[in-house]
């Protein structure tokens, strides 16, 4: 029977245990984190719009393929993470660690291809002095440094659900929270990069 205010046919107890996923504190890094960025792409727009042919003719030499390659990548790593909380929610936490060294091995396989793609770009000349490739090189390093860290945070993940007395289903949450915040990071990057004309 519902009590006064709750809609028919929902679940009292399933409402009271609703919450936002993983610890405020990462939210509000998060959020932080997207702002400095969003002010950067914001930069990045308004030179782009003080010369486009300049910027249009720099981007030709990117290597979209890559790009799509890497994107790809990022996203199959996020749909690993985001299994690896559900399967560590309903308590199976070995196989939420395998899920989680799997999208973790995919966010090296990024970082590996996208070092191959400064190389090429070095060699083929394009460097920092060229005003694109100034931005390109500080957006992709910096969202680099990024992976990175996520990469330390899937680390802490596994070995949280590796030791029965340390398990927090938050602490799963948050470091996925971080690690879909690159990715997210990447998908605009690349959109603006790579994609925009």
């Amino acid at each position: 029977m519902s009590t006064a205010g709750e809609r028919p046919g929902t679940d009292p107890a399933r409402h009271r245990h609703e919450h936002l996923p993983g610890d405020g504190h990462m939210w509000v890094m998060v959020l932080g984190d997207l702002v400095i960025f969003g002010a950067y792409f914001v930069v990045y727009t308004i030179y782009r719009t003080m010369d486009p042919e300049g910027f249009l003719r720099a981007q030709e030499h990117l290597n979209i393929n890559i790009g799509v390659i890497n994107t790809m990548i990022l996203l199959t790593s996020s749909w690993f993470i985001a299994r690896a909380v559900i399967v560590a929610r309903a308590g199976h936490h070995d196989r939420a660690i395998r899920l989680t060294l799997a999208g973790g091995c995919f966010g090296v396989l990024f970082m590996l291809l996208k070092s191959y793609e400064w190389y090429s770009e070095i060699q083929g000349g394009h460097t920092n002095s060229d005003m694109f490739f100034s931005f390109y090189y500080v957006l992709t390093g910096v969202h680099l440094v990024h992976v990175f860290i996520g990469l330390i945070v899937l680390g802490v993940t596994v070995r949280e659900l590796r030791n029965p007395s340390r398990r927090r289903i938050s602490m799963v949450e948050s470091n996925a929270i971080y690690w879909h915040m690159v990715d997210l990071l990447w998908v605009i990057i690349f959109g603006l990069l790579y994609v925009m004309r």
